[in-house]
């Protein structure tokens, strides 16, 4: 099977490092089309939550279709290694080119925010939850900031209408509090995980910070955040009203990813005057983010 694959593509660059994988940058022999190649070393994985993680993430990438979404092309399975051909994304990672750009308006970061909700509507509409918005998982397809994508699906779900999730799985920073206190939660930790970063899109910092994993948790718990000033000063009223309405402890309460796309600072698309002055806060953040807080696992 990887013959195949080497018959079809031609492998070139390295693009990127997991922990049982890698991707490369591959070239179609026929079409010349280039894609990435997800290259899963199944020996590596080879628990079975990491054999139970890969079979769920291929399931979903074979049965997910959206414009915002990086979509699986094609795969070569081997007892070795699983090979993903997968669309190639080249614009990086979404705060790293707000960073590089330096000023980014309300109005940008309103587009953003709704091509990323347009992707988990349509995920929770196919019964999938996403269960691991950050930043490194939101890439852009090409040089425009707003053309985001979504990807890596290894702690995705497909949601079964009976049961209630339990993992305590994600990322601490954009973690719901549902998903903390282990009494079980559906597909609303996305929407709180985008307004954690609606917040970071908008000031360059989250709304939950400490010098330790429990001082964050018990912020979330309590969804005990603000808006300081200067930072937020000259942010609209409708952008704090929509962060408002997706940091609620009441996942019931939280809005859905539809009525989020209908909030008027999705539908009226932000405030085009505001240019966010977030250059250094977000140079900051992002820094931190490279050696992040392990995952609460």
């Amino acid at each position: 099977m990887a013959n195949a694959l080497l018959e079809q593509y031609e492998l070139k660059d390295e693009l990127g490092k997991g922990a049982f994988s890698v991707v490369k940058l591959a070239i179609n022999k026929k079409t010349g089309e280039k894609v990435a190649v997800k290259i899963i070393d199944k020996t590596q994985a080879s628990s079975d939550s990491d054999e139970k993680r890969l079979k769920t993430e291929v399931e979903i990438l074979k049965k997910v279709k959206h414009s915002n979404i990086v979509c699986l092309k094609d795969l070569f399975d081997t007892p070795q290694n699983l090979y993903l051909i997968m669309e190639l994304v080249t614009g990086g990672e979404l705060f790293d080119k707000i960073v590089e750009k330096g000023q980014y308006s309300e109005k940008e970061a309103s587009a953003t925010v709704k091509k990323i909700l347009s992707s988990v509507d349509y995920l929770h509409s196919v019964n999938i939850a996403h269960r691991d918005l950050k930043p490194e998982n939101l890439l852009l397809k090409g040089e425009d900031e707003t053309d985001v994508m979504l990807s890596d699906f290894g702690l995705s779900k497909i949601i079964n209408q009976d049961t209630m999730m339990e993992t305590a799985c994600g990322t601490p920073y954009y973690v719901a509090p549902e998903v903390l206190s282990a009494q079980g939660y559906d597909k609303e930790v996305d929407l709180w995980s985008i307004g954690v970063i609606t917040y970071l899109l908008l000031c360059g910092f989250p709304p939950f910070y400490g010098e330790t994993l429990p001082e964050v948790f018990e912020q979330i718990m309590k969804a005990d955040f603000d808006f300081p000033d200067p930072y937020w000063k000259d942010i609209s009223k409708e952008a704090k009203d929509f962060i408002s309405k997706l940091l609620v402890v009441d996942a019931k309460k939280r809005l859905t990813a539809k009525q989020a796309m209908e909030h008027p600072w999705i539908a009226n698309g932000g405030s085009a005057n505001k240019i966010l002055n977030i250059k250094g806060e977000m140079e900051k953040f992002n820094s931190q983010r490279k050696i992040s807080l392990p995952n609460k696992k």
